[in-house]
């Protein structure tokens, strides 16, 4: 048993001190790396972030601070960590070389949640599709269209593009053309137009609507009708807008003509 102490004294003189130390490393860099994690999550919660992406990068910041602990952990022992670092690295490349695609929608993901282009409930138009937001998460956004059917779009292809959201404001303007013949009486065309509007509770008197010929078009007289409505309301106000113009056109012996040409033929003697 002496012999044995003997023997294992200059290791324990040579290498406790060190292994001792990096148990320290350890147990100290653990606490800190969940001290920086936790206090990181707080304030992503309390900054109304995404509770996915909470959990995702709380989850990603502790990994990487005890990745350095084990090399801190590592050098103290004195094993070279070089290699070890360029392993990582090698690995790090590969991997992202992989997930480029799936990054690049995280990353777009990511700033969706900060910046809040639109939010779930909002009816956006993002990457040629068009629907109400379903949910969004860190990889893709989920729309419900009209007529119910759902699609999911990839971030990176959202933040590429132009982002459309209908729903941002709590008011629109409702823009509509509507045409009469080039006999009928402008001005009695106009205030049949305003009355349609004044007549429908959902138009807003403020900001005011606006009247007024766009346009002298090949087979009719073109008016702009624009009122303003809650964003709620807006299809409600385009059809019965749009309804009410007709019936108040066909009451008042207003024509509303359709595409036609006439065509002369001269007889040659």
């Amino acid at each position: 048993m002496e012999n044995w102490l003997e023997k294992a004294q200059p290791l324990l003189t040579e290498y406790g001190p060190k292994v001792i130390a990096a148990l320290a490393i350890l147990v100290l860099g653990y606490l800190i790396a969940k001290m920086i994690t936790g206090v990181a999550r707080k304030a992503m919660k309390k900054a109304g972030l995404d509770a996915t992406l909470v959990s995702f990068l709380s989850n990603l910041a502790y990994m990487l601070l005890m990745v350095l602990v084990i090399i801190a952990v590592l050098t103290k022992l004195g094993v070279d960590t070089t290699s070890f670092a360029a392993v990582l690295a090698a690995a790090g490349l590969a991997i992202g070389l992989a997930l480029q695609g799936s990054l690049g929608n995280f990353a777009s993901g990511v700033m969706i949640i900060a910046l809040r282009p639109f939010k779930v409930g909002d009816l956006v138009e993002v990457a040629g599709a068009e629907g109400v937001v379903d949910d969004i998460s860190v990889f893709a956004t989920r729309l419900v269209t009209k007529d119910n059917r759902v699609l999911l779009v990839p971030n990176g292809s959202i933040t590429d593009g132009t982002i459309t959201n209908y729903t941002a404001e709590e008011i629109r303007r409702v823009d509509m053309v509507f045409g009469i013949g080039y006999g009928d009486d402008i001005k009695k065309a106009k205030d049949v137009f305003w009355r349609v509007l004044k007549d429908n509770p959902k138009v807003l008197d403020s900001p005011t609507a606006d009247v007024a010929v766009s346009e002298l078009a090949d087979s009719s007289v073109n008016f702009v009708v624009r009122p303003w409505c809650k964003t709620d309301d807006y299809f409600d106000v385009m059809f019965e807008v749009t309804e009410g113009i007709k019936l108040a056109c066909d009451a008042e012996g207003i024509s509303i003509p359709f595409p036609q040409q006439d065509v002369h033929m001269h007889q040659v003697a």
